[in-house]
Parts: C-alpha cells; structure tokens; sequence
C-alpha cells in the first residue's frame, strides 16, 4: 500500500510542545549517531506526540552532528543521524528545529585564533569568539544555511551567544571605543567609572550581529524560522529589536520552579511566542546528566510556564551514540499529556492586569558586572519580591519599562524593587500614575529616596548595609541589609520600625511609611527587603510587606483563604475569567534534594474571585468539573477540594 499523504508540519512558531534531546559533552570515544534509527524515532513520536523535535546540529564545544561542509565534523561521527531526525519528523507531520552553538564555539577559535576576543591581558581567549569580529559571516552563517538548504529544518535556534558575549581588548575595539566615547583606555573591573559605558557599548555590538544574522537567513531561508536562547529574556530586559521569530529560553536544571517564575514573566509581554526550555535531569559539574526528575516534579516546573500562556519543552540528555534513555520515554509521555490537556485554555492567553513588578533594564546593565548575563546575587531583589508576591496569592506580572508605556494606568499596584537607577523619565510617569489613582510601593533606600518629596520624609544620612532589626506586629527580626534612616515630615502614616537591637525598646526609625497622594497612594520601604527575601526571609518580614501590600491594594481579583503555596494567575476571554492555580509546595527550592517523587496535594482551599457580577456557571479545568459556589457582594467564592499541580478555575459570564 502506498504511504498516504504527508501530515503537515507546525510551524515552531505556533507550536506549544517540544522535546529536546542534548547530547551529553562526553570525551571523544565511542562512534557518534551510529545507533539511532528510523524505527526509533518513529516509536518516539508515537508515544509522545510532540509538535516538534530539539536536537543539537552544532554540540559541545562546536562540533557539528551531522556531515558538515561549513564546520567541524565531530569526531566519530558516523552516517547522518540529522537526516533521520529529519525524514522521520517530515513523515510524521511533526516539526523539526535544531540548535547551534554561538560565540561560545570553542572549536572555531581553536581553529581560526583571530575569531576570538581579547582578554584584558592580551591573551586571546580559547572558548569564546569575539561579537566584533568576522565569526558569524565566516562560520555561523554558513552552517545555518547549510542546515537550511540541505535538511529544510523548520527553525534554528542559535544557543549562548548573548552569555558568551564579553568585553574585547583588540586594538581595532580599542580604537571604535575611543572614537564613540573618547575614553582612551578600556576598563578592565567592574568597578571603573567606565565599565557601563563598555558594556554599553559591547551590548550594542551584540545587537547588530544578532539582528545581522537573523536578517541573512530570513532572505536566504524564508520558510526557516529564527530565535536566539535567552535573547530578551530575563538576561536581556528590553525591547525585541530584532526579527526573531519566537523567544525561548533554558531554565536552570536547579531551583526550576523559581527560576521560571522569573524568566516566565519576563517573556510574557514581550510581544512574541515564547517558551521555556525544562531539563528533566540535575547536571553534574561536568555538564553531564546526572539524577532524572520524576514526573511529578517536572509537571510542577511545566505548569509554572503553562499557566503563564507560555509553551514547553523538555529536555532530555541523548546518548553518544545517537539514542535516548529508553526507559524515560513514559516520562516523557506523561509530562506531555499533562501538558496537552491545559493547552486549550491556556496558550497564550492574555493575563489581566494586576500587580506590576518592575523590572529596569537601565539599573540592571549599568550596575552589572557582565555584558548580557547577571552577576552573582544581582536578580536577588526581583527574585525574592517576586517570590514573596506570588506567596501572597497575588497575580504579578514582571514588567519592564517599554510594557508600562501608555499601560501604567491597568495596573491597581506597581511594585519597584531595590534599583538604584530608573529610566530617566519613568520616576515622574509613576508619580503621575500615583495621582490619577494608581498604588505605587517602592522597596529599597536608593528606589526611594528620588520619591523622598512625594513621600513627605527627609532621608537623614546615607544608606549602609547593617545588622538591625524589624519590629512588626509585636515582633523582631534581624535583617542584614542596606537601609537608610528617615524622617516623616508630613501626613504620611509610619509602618514598622527599625532598631539597632534585639529589643523594641526606644523610638527606633520608621521601616516604612505610607501617603495619600492625589487620587492613589504611595509608600516605601526604607531597607532592602527583596535581597532579604531570596536570601534569608523572615516571616516578620513577609508579614511587614503584606502589610505594606493591603494597605495599597485591599481588594485583589483573587485571594485565598489562608497560607497555601499556591501561585495565581488571572487570564480572560470575551465571556470568561480564567483563574490558574499552581501548587508550588514541595522541596523544588531545596538546595539538598536533587530530586523528588511527589508535590504533596492541598486542600481544600477557598477561593473567592472579585467578578462584579454573577457568573452563569464555575467549573474546574481540565475535566469541566462542576463548582458550586456563592455569589456575595460582588464576589464568587468556590471550594476546591483538592489542588494536585495545576487546576484552572472557569468562570462563564454568559452573554
């Protein structure tokens, strides 16, 4: 019988589920690719039913997986396990995309020593190529093309190429620094009055060469879609201004659930597709897989991306010799049926405004000591706030500049973390914002003291990093953080207290305070609590800031009745409100579990959802479960009997 017809591929694009297969950076031995076959791949598909297939083109070090004539064949190599991957996908109507090392190609400047960047030293570095020099037009170029006109892979995503990116101290730099700044000599420490003006300046170079490339092969491979790992993500805080055709980005393999609450919302109103990247296996040292997640713990890393409208994929370490673990093929499976059955509601979906987190792309890149990835602890204020937000049962969205542009007025409270230095003229849209209504919380002595008039105090010396104490609701907690002292001169209302001791003993100085200004209100923390909050939180110091947040915003969309861990999100059609609910509990932050069986259930939980007016029907997702519930003054509240990962609670308004 003959074949029937090709099934149609979806493009990358518009697809929600992937699976990525990373070859292990094994040491040469043994054949590469000699194992894997059609039947595999085939079987593969038909268990877990992906919209496309990840696998690596250009692997480890920056060997080529498959018979290149642009690059470096990798040693070993044997037959062509890319053509497998790519006529099994093609018979199959599934998608194929491949990635590509970037700058961090250690075998093209083992190759061509010229390619590569400067170290401050003189030395030329062997792992990274420079971004000023000829290496995408000589070698990335060529092997994206190559790919494009001899498979027909439906995208290429270039991986590493902004974390490769550093300063370069070749003369020809050398001189272009000096004539964009005149500055003669280019800093080498973080520290130099200097060094935001070169990363500036690196950053720019970055920019050209990706919207260079990405530009190339749009006109050489129009049906090929493009995106660059990690390119205005949390790395990358600013606007799209390149022609990538979708956004993605890896999550670390540790500490998941968090780190995709961050990189997650930080993606969602960039205004492309995105998706998140998820290992199912801890790394060792060496990079190699080590222990496998179980499924329950990669569901709850899934659901985080899901219930944001973001798509997934899952990534698993592929043998040396072409082939995957058989035995995580059901893994595999069941993380994708879970996934599956969310995608109706929650593909991108649109989120409904409620707090704003703001993120400041000018305050990270001038205070950071790398070109375009963060430092040691320098995302520890978003990331805590965040953190504790979400904790509150509230729906936050991480916000940077460019989306509060003619947007500020949706949000009922925007919360600004510990940045030194804002946008320069976002300091007076918030003070505006806060006249016609809106709730503005800023945390931190340096986010503060620009507002220090709005907020009718008198900052009375310079902020330091100490040991004190906060005083809240009748008890103490040490904090170590920066902190400045203040004076209320107006009406506003002080909140907590901070003392030098242990003791609540004297006046001690104002932790907070909280102003009526206009038709909204404005407050401030005085220490900085989010770089706390991800290192060493207190629960004075959560019960400090929920204070601080009821005091802005009484009335959120959706509260919870006690302290589950559950994170919420407010998504709405034309006639419905969507409310996801995950389950964040379990050991998924505990740096001495590597992996674990099961997220323990909760419930029941009460849940009360502020919709103006009465829904024609609740119902719970996936499975349309029936909810009954109450309707009061204005408010629907349901019981949910049990929350295992991610349920998504639906309410139908009706015509």
């Amino acid at each position: 019988m003959p074949p029937g017809p090709r099934r149609k591929r979806p493009r990358r694009s518009e697809a929600f589920l992937g699976l990525h297969f990373a070859l292990e950076p094994v040491p040469a031995r043994g054949h590469v690719g000699a194992d894997l076959t059609r039947p595999m791949v085939r079987s593969l598909i038909k268990t877990v039913r992906p919209d496309y297939i990840l696998c690596d083109a250009v692997g480890p070090a920056g060997l080529a997986l498959y018979p290149t004539s642009a690059g470096t064949r990798a040693p070993g190599l044997r037959g062509d396990p890319l053509r497998i991957w790519r006529d099994v996908t093609a018979g199959r109507g599934v998608a194929l995309a491949v990635r590509c090392a970037g700058l961090e190609d250690h075998e093209a400047v083992r190759r061509h020593t010229s390619w590569a960047r400067v170290r401050p030293d003189g030395k030329r570095d062997r792992r990274r190529a420079s971004v000023f020099g000829p290496y995408v037009d000589r070698r990335l170029l060529p092997q994206l093309k190559e790919l494009a006109d001899r498979y027909a892979v439906d995208a290429v995503c270039v991986d590493g190429d902004g974390a490769a990116v550093e300063p370069d101290y070749a003369d020809a730099v050398r001189r272009a620094f000096r004539r964009r700044t005149g500055v003669r000599r280019l800093p080498t420490r973080p520290a130099h009055k200097h060094w935001p003006a070169l990363t500036r300046f690196c950053r720019d170079a970055f920019r050209r060469s990706l919207r260079h490339w990405v530009d190339e092969i749009h006109v050489h491979a129009p049906a090929m879609e493009v995106a660059a790992a990690g390119a205005f993500a949390h790395a990358m805080p600013e606007p799209v201004t390149a022609n990538v055709d979708f956004l993605t980005a890896e999550v670390p393999p540790a500490d998941s659930v968090n780190a995709a609450r961050l990189i997650g919302r930080c993606l969602q109103r960039q205004g492309k597709p995105w998706d998140l990247r998820l290992s199912a296996c801890r790394r060792r040292p060496d990079g190699t897989a080590g222990s496998t997640k179980s499924a329950d713990q990669v569901k709850q890393e899934a659901a985080v991306a899901v219930a944001l409208g973001g798509g997934i994929a899952l990534s698993f370490p592929q043998k040396r010799d072409g082939t995957v673990h058989g035995w995580q093929t059901d893994l595999m499976a069941e993380v994708a049926r879970f996934c599956r059955l969310r995608r109706p509601l929650c593909h991108r979906a649109e989120p409904v405004p409620q707090v704003a987190l703001l993120y400041s792309g000018r305050a990270y890149y001038d205070r950071g000591p790398h070109v375009l990835r963060p430092g040691q602890g320098q995302l520890d204020p978003v990331h805590g706030l965040l953190r504790t937000l979400l904790g509150l049962h509230l729906a936050v969205e991480v916000t940077m500049p460019h989306h509060l542009e003619g947007r500020l007025d949706a949000y009922p409270l925007i919360v600004v973390p510990e940045w030194p230095d804002l946008e320069p003229d976002l300091p007076q849209a918030l003070l505006a914002y806060v006249e016609r209504g809106g709730n503005l919380l800023l945390v931190g002595p340096e986010a503060a003291r620009p507002f220090a008039a709005a907020l009718g105090v008198q900052f009375t010396g310079e902020a330091e990093a100490r040991r004190q104490y906060l005083a809240f609701d009748g008890r103490l907690a040490a904090v170590d953080a920066l902190s400045a002292a203040v004076r209320i001169q107006g009406p506003g209302r002080p909140v907590g207290r901070l003392h030098e001791d242990n003791e609540a003993d004297g006046a001690g100085r104002p932790a907070a305070s909280v102003i009526a200004s206009g038709h909204g209100r404005l407050a401030a923390a005085y220490l900085n609590l989010g770089e706390r909050f991800a290192r060493a939180a207190t629960g004075v110091a959560r019960r400090f800031l929920a204070a601080l947040v009821r005091d802005l915003f009484p009335g959120p969309m959706v509260e919870i009745e006690g302290d589950p861990p559950v994170d919420v999100g407010v998504t709405r059609t034309p006639d419905r409100l969507l409310v996801n609910l995950v389950n964040t509990g379990g050991p998924h932050a505990d740096p001495t579990v590597e992996t674990f069986d099961r997220v323990p259930p909760l419930g029941p939980l009460t849940v009360r959802v502020r919709t103006g007016r009465r829904p024609e029907r609740v119902y719970l997702q996936p499975g349309t479960r029936h909810l009954p519930f109450h309707f009061r003054e204005g408010a629907v509240e349901v019981e949910l009997p049990r929350l295992a990962l991610h349920e998504v609670v639906v309410l139908e308004q009706g015509g």
